[in-house]
């Protein structure tokens, strides 16, 4: 689409609200592949996708220009005070409209080729395709739900998180420290060799990367590295894989999945071994939190034979690192699993 191309590269800022109780927060709105993208200014992470023909001007002629994602009910708001990005908005809905098929004397005939078309797209196409549009539209608090539900099932299997007082909230503290203000790590009572990235924000690890390890650097290494791997590899993208395309398309319809559609994904996460990310972005990673490689390479294979790579571009090789946690949240969080 020629005038969605003349605008791929045009950002503006804007304030969003999830919800209408939601406070405002700033984000850069940006054109993705038919979608509107907003993202976090200070992270660059993607907050939410909107379909670009499903946006809908809530106030026509007023500014600041305020959006709606489309849909019976549009929780979500945008408002847009740039006049560029306002127009870009508006050129790719009339081209949109005018690129849309009218019925002529071939009528008959076009709906035939195009029912078979149909028929092959859903047989063929349709289905990834839309699980793929459910992972990328899916907004912070439907991914927070499924994350849930996935833990859910996997605590099936482990027996559920451990909690104690004052482990929860170095919990709590280590999340801020290492990935965000709404992130969420779960200790299980099971050991894991790593940490399980899940949707909405959620790290799983293990007790062993705690009680078999002198410091907090090992679990603070394998939770970098799930969510380094977490953007090569989507956790949402692969719980809706595994859920199918009948329950994605409930998700999208009704808002909400089916916890039937999950059932055995626990098991399935646990089963399949840890993934690791490559070194390069991995090591931004540590570089970001202030945090040496080495521990966590050394955890995975102390001889350093196959980690070479991040022993020797440990972005605090020869610096001092921040340190994770001092020594009494360690010894706390350490105990979260005690009875």
């Amino acid at each position: 689409m020629t005038a969605l191309n003349q605008y791929q590269r045009l950002e503006a800022a804007g304030l969003w609200r999830e919800t209408p109780r939601s406070q405002a927060r700033d984000v850069i709105v940006s054109f993705g592949d038919a979608t509107l993208i907003l993202s976090d200014p200070r992270s660059e992470m993607p907050l939410a996708h909107w379909s670009l023909p499903a946006v809908t001007r809530l106030n026509p002629g007023k500014l600041p220009a305020c959006y709606g994602p489309g849909g019976a009910e549009p929780y979500e708001e945008l408002e847009i005070d740039d006049e560029l990005m306002i127009s870009a908005i508006s050129k790719v809905h009339h081209v949109i409209e005018a690129n849309k098929p009218h019925p002529g004397r071939l009528r008959g005939g076009l709906m035939l080729g195009a029912a078979a078309i149909m028929a092959l797209l859903a047989a063929f196409w349709v289905p990834p395709a839309l699980v793929r549009h459910a992972a990328d539209i899916a907004p912070p608090a439907q991914r927070a739900e499924i994350g849930r539900m996935v833990l859910a099932e996997i605590a099936k299997t482990t027996g559920s998180a451990c909690s104690r007082p004052a482990g929860d909230m170095v919990r709590q503290k280590l999340a801020m420290r290492l990935i965000g203000p709404d992130a969420q790590i779960v200790v299980l009572p099971t050991t894991l060799k790593g940490a399980i990235r899940l949707p909405g924000e959620i790290i799983v690890i293990g007790e062993d990367l705690i009680e078999d390890q002198v410091t907090p650097e090992v679990a603070a290494g394998h939770i970098l590295a799930a969510q380094a791997m977490a953007v090569q590899n989507d956790p949402m993208l692969a719980a809706l894989r595994y859920a199918g395309p009948r329950a994605t398309f409930h998700l999208l319809t009704a808002g909400n999945l089916s916890a039937k559609s999950l059932a055995g994904y626990g098991e399935k996460l646990l089963a399949d071994p840890v993934p690791r990310p490559e070194d390069e972005p991995l090591l931004a990673y540590f570089t970001r939190a202030g945090i040496s490689s080495e521990p966590y390479a050394r955890s995975l294979d102390p001889t350093g034979e196959a980690v070479l790579g991040l022993i020797e571009a440990d972005p605090f090789r020869t610096a001092e690192p921040r340190p994770v946690l001092s020594d009494r949240e360690w010894i706390a969080l350490q105990e979260i699993c005690d009875q």
